[in-house]
């Protein structure tokens, strides 16, 4: 089993940061966390460089936004294709999200936003132009999202030592 690239610190963070990232500010973030704000910059830093925090993207809430239909199709391609089909299928018009599933046949879920349904129509023929096969579509009501649990349960735990890294550059 390969050795655990995140510290309690890390989990820390990773946890602060998908509560409020547009809200936490490095000293924020030191507060919670018992270290300095350069070590919080520098830790956020690596985290970035490691390709484990990959962005920051608001939430948004279509409907508000003038889009209130939310549907999400689940569609099949072939296992081989996949990636290259999730893709094409960004470039969809409505389309923000696809989700590539490991195995079976239900293998992309591809989440689409419109006005009204003539545009889940065109949606959903661009989709069909790719080669998608939709198995079943469906009107999304609402979603809830949390931050992962695991990154808080760690936070109760032991903590790590914590090397002050301030030394570092950043």
């Amino acid at each position: 089993m390969a050795e655990d690239p995140l510290n309690n610190l890390d989990r820390r963070i990773l946890h602060l940061l998908q509560v409020d990232a547009r809200g936490a500010t490095d000293t924020n973030i030191a507060s919670e966390t018992d270290v300095t704000g350069t070590t919080v910059h520098n830790r956020i830093e690596q985290l970035e460089e490691e390709g484990i925090i990959l962005g920051y993207n608001p939430e948004i809430n279509y409907e508000r936004a003038g889009y209130p239909m939310r549907v999400l199709f689940i569609c099949s391609t072939e296992l081989s294709e996949r990636s290259e089909m999730a893709q094409k299928a960004l470039e969809v018009r409505g389309v923000v999200n696809v989700r590539e599933m490991l195995a079976g046949e239900e293998n992309l879920h591809v989440e689409v936003v419109a006005e009204s349904t003539s545009d889940v129509k065109e949606s959903t023929q661009q989709l069909d132009e790719l080669g998608l096969r939709t198995i079943t579509s469906n009107i999304l009501a609402e979603e809830h999202v949390q931050p992962w649990n695991h990154f808080h349960q760690e936070m109760a735990g032991e903590p790590d030592s914590l090397p002050d890294d301030d030394s570092t550059e950043g």
